[in-house]
């Protein structure tokens, strides 16, 4: 008898491990955003401590530009921002509290690079003498990462008015699909305040996007400080509207201290009106302003000097070249430079090849790899140089010829991932693969990732946060987790991004309801969980 209740006991020990295993490895109940790699967890609950603290054992990273301790305080004032923790410590037993968190990064380097390493590992565990969450990356940027993750574990208990770490113990381990993960703003057709734009680059490390596409100069205006050609800012909207080289400087440091860096993009040769604000002939003609006037060699020396200027601010390893919705009968219209493309032996579509191919030494001159939009690949892509990423943004299968060609690509195709579109909604954004019908390894790893983008005609500082979010956080999750953790059907998340989203606007920023179109309000009084 004993023996027989011996034996039950053991089966219902292994079948109640097994069903532990079942339920601490799914996701079905977990709301973080984007899911990561690797989830284990339980059902036991921590308290964070009053003196929650960041320790750096065993780490190779010495901090000396403190962005580990100033993302270890946005952690600490994100997670305490959206209530008021008005608890007595001393009332709570020391060994249900997490004391801190352990951060040990491996390289000593902060530089942030394309490609590089943010990957991590978090694990928080149950029980201990101190108890102390414990965070492992490569590089610190990857730690960021980490704490993001670690600040969507947490959540203010009504109860006990205290902050709550929940389903302990965790293990997370973790890392991006995709090196390149982007959102463009358009800072010509409506200017954007410096603390917009901040607002903006915060959002985006809450959902782990990593490049800040800089559309910074358009035909509407040029807001840009140049040095090497003052003028060019002229063609500002006004002169309250212009940043000066500090304030680019600004946004690039601030952001490359939440593991963002900055891709800026010169638009050349088309949409370039505003350039001759300022300097009159870089337009083929006032009657003909653009696109810039190829047959001028003072048009290709102000792209040098813009491009030297942009490399003592701007470090990411691309800059953006354009090159998209260029219409050249300006050219064959205007006496001096349809002389010159006889001399040359140019037709107009030739010409435009040469005016791509040569801004694109220039760039190469100053270090830059090369991002070109992808009207440059569909008619000349054998001509491009060889470090150049294809921007793809209108075609259907563009992505697919681009990387059979050998060339690196970034999706963004429009009918999927505009977000001024407003009639595609965020189950859109979610289902956009970039890798749609390219099935060759070699050739997926040619695609460096996609890019949401926000162009600005109806976009200021009024809509911006609403009409990017929580569509951008869709594509996001496309962008970062594993493929086969990613949902067949977008309604299998809706609660856990309408979780984010409401998260989002705890944390002020002004993230729209995911029902109905991008920017829609609310449609009746309701829960910001149900909207």
């Amino acid at each position: 008898m004993f023996l027989i209740g011996k034996i039950v006991d053991s089966v219902y020990l292994v079948v109640l491990l097994q069903v532990l295993v079942v339920a601490t490895s799914t996701t079905d109940n977990l709301n973080i955003w984007p899911m990561p790699k690797s989830v284990s967890h339980g059902s036991h609950n921590l308290y964070l401590s009053k003196d929650f603290e960041v320790k750096t054992e065993g780490s190779n990273y010495t901090d000396a530009s403190g962005i580990l301790k100033d993302g270890f305080s946005r952690l600490l004032y994100v997670v305490e921002a959206a209530h008021v923790i008005n608890s007595d410590f001393s009332h709570f037993d020391p060994s249900n509290m997490l004391q801190g968190m352990n951060v040990v990064i491996s390289s000593p380097s902060d530089e942030l690079q394309y490609g590089i390493d943010e990957s991590y590992k978090l694990s928080i565990p149950m029980q201990g003498k101190l108890i102390y969450a414990h965070l492992e990356a490569q590089t610190v940027y990857g730690a960021l990462h980490g704490l993001q993750t670690f600040s969507q574990l947490c959540r203010f208990n009504f109860k006990t008015r205290i902050i709550e770490v929940h389903q302990v113990p965790w293990t997370i381990i973790d890392q991006p699909r995709f090196s390149y993960r982007g959102l463009l703003i358009d800072t010509s057709r409506h200017y954007q305040p410096l603390p917009v734009i901040k607002n903006v680059i915060d959002s985006m490390a809450y959902a782990k996007l990593n490049v800040l596409h800089w559309h910074i100069v358009d035909a509407q205006s040029f807001p840009l400080e140049i040095p090497s050609y003052p003028k060019l800012w002229d063609g500002a909207y006004s002169i309250l509207e212009r940043y000066t080289t500090a304030d680019a400087a600004e946004i690039v440091s601030y952001a490359q201290r939440r593991g963002i860096s900055v891709l800026a993009e010169l638009d050349v040769p088309g949409h370039a009106l505003s350039w001759g604000i300022g300097y009159p002939s870089l337009w083929p003609s006032k009657d003909c302003p653009q696109p810039l006037d190829v047959s001028n060699e003072f048009t290709f020396e102000v792209i040098d000097g813009i491009l030297s200027d942009f490399a003592k601010i701007f470090k990411y390893r691309f800059v953006h070249l354009g090159g998209d919705e260029v219409n050249t009968s300006c050219w064959g219209r205007t006496p001096h430079v349809r002389k010159w493309l006889a001399k040359q032996r140019f037709n107009e579509s030739e010409a435009y090849q040469y005016f791509v191919l040569r801004a694109q030494k220039i760039a190469l001159s100053h270090g830059y790899e090369i991002v070109n939009w992808e009207e440059t690949f569909n008619n000349f892509g054998n001509k491009l140089n060889r470090k150049t990423v294809v921007h793809n943004w209108l075609g259907v299968g563009v992505a697919q010829r681009v990387v059979a060609a050998g060339l690196r690509c970034i999706v963004s195709n429009q009918d999927k991932w505009y977000l001024d579109h407003l009639d595609t909604t965020w189950d859109q954004f979610y289902m956009n693969e970039p890798l749609a019908n390219i099935t060759k390894p070699q050739q997926q790893k040619l695609v460096i990732g996609g890019e949401v983008c926000l162009w600005g005609e109806h976009i200021d500082g009024s809509d911006v946060e609403q009409t990017i979010w929580p569509r951008a956080a869709a594509a996001a999750e496309r962008l970062w987790t594993p493929y086969d953790k990613l949902a067949k059907d977008p309604r299998q998340v809706t609660a856990r991004l309408a979780h984010f989203r409401c998260l989002l606007n705890q944390r002020g920023v002004a993230a729209a309801p995911l029902a109905g179109p991008g920017r829609v309000a609310p449609e009746e009084p309701g829960s910001c969980y149900q909207q």
